[in-house]
């Protein structure tokens, strides 16, 4: 049975009792937990003693209130798939556990986070990187485990881990999809029937081969609003919007 900790003074209580502090692994969530999910979790059993899932819906990186009130919470069904699996601790603490003193002490990136999705979404990675950096304080993790899906958000975690001298290795991990290619996402049930069928063919057209600006025209063709198709590194990222919901994903190219 996965133990639950609601404070920072409970967990620090709880860190100081255990056996080996140097084989903890931790999962950072948001919930409606799925089996990308999963995979994060089932790497860090595999590699550490303990491990630790966090659950927090981070309300500082919405950029659209509407989307902070839709957004899936299925705490039940989550503590269900934690039992599942035989994690060791739930943490899951309230907003003002983690901003005692709201939100005025935050991390900056001025460069990456600046680009793709950040260019679309202001201000969204300092506030992924600062609650980031607040739970990697408290939990004192040796590894840490992040999708591929969120690819610039793995980078710039990984960056800062690397800025600030911090002692957690950040592990990255694959993308986890539906059978019809489509990323694995807590969002995607609040696409609708129709949206649902149509999404799949984001990542197809991505993995397409074309111009990017034929990718783009394809997918406006198809029903997608597209906020950019890029390439980056040796990758091709992209973001759309199918009715209310804003989908991520990116390939190898």
């Amino acid at each position: 049975m996965v133990k639950i900790v609601k404070t920072v003074e409970e967990w620090k209580g709880t860190l100081n009792k255990l056996e080996d502090r140097d084989s903890i692994g931790f999962v950072p969530t948001m919930g409606a937990l799925h089996s990308g999910h999963k995979s994060l979790m089932k790497k860090s059993i595999e590699a550490n003693k303990t491990t630790l899932v966090s659950i927090f819906v981070n309300p500082t990186q919405f950029n659209d209130s509407d989307d902070l009130k839709n957004y899936p919470r299925v705490i039940e069904n989550d503590i269900d798939i934690l039992n599942e699996l035989d994690v060791d601790y739930l943490f899951l603490p309230d907003e003002k556990e983690l901003y005692p003193n709201g939100y005025t002490y935050r991390v900056n990136e001025n460069n990456f986070s600046r680009k793709l999705c950040g260019a679309h979404r202001p201000g969204h990675f300092d506030a992924v990187l600062s609650v980031v950096m607040k739970l990697l304080n408290i939990i004192e993790p040796t590894r840490a485990y992040f999708g591929e899906k969120d690819w610039q958000q793995f980078k710039l975690i990984d960056g800062m881990v690397e800025a600030f001298f911090l002692k957690t290795k950040i592990i990255p991990c694959p993308i986890i999809r539906e059978f019809d290619g489509l990323a694995l996402s807590s969002r995607n049930v609040l696409l609708s029937e129709k949206h649902r069928a149509i999404a799949p063919e984001f990542n197809r057209v991505l993995m397409s081969g074309k111009s990017i600006d034929d990718m783009k025209s394809e997918l406006i063709n198809l029903g997608f609003k597209v906020d950019y198709i890029e390439r980056y590194e040796n990758r091709i990222l992209g973001a759309v919007i199918l009715g209310k919901v804003r989908l991520i994903d990116n390939v190898k190219g």
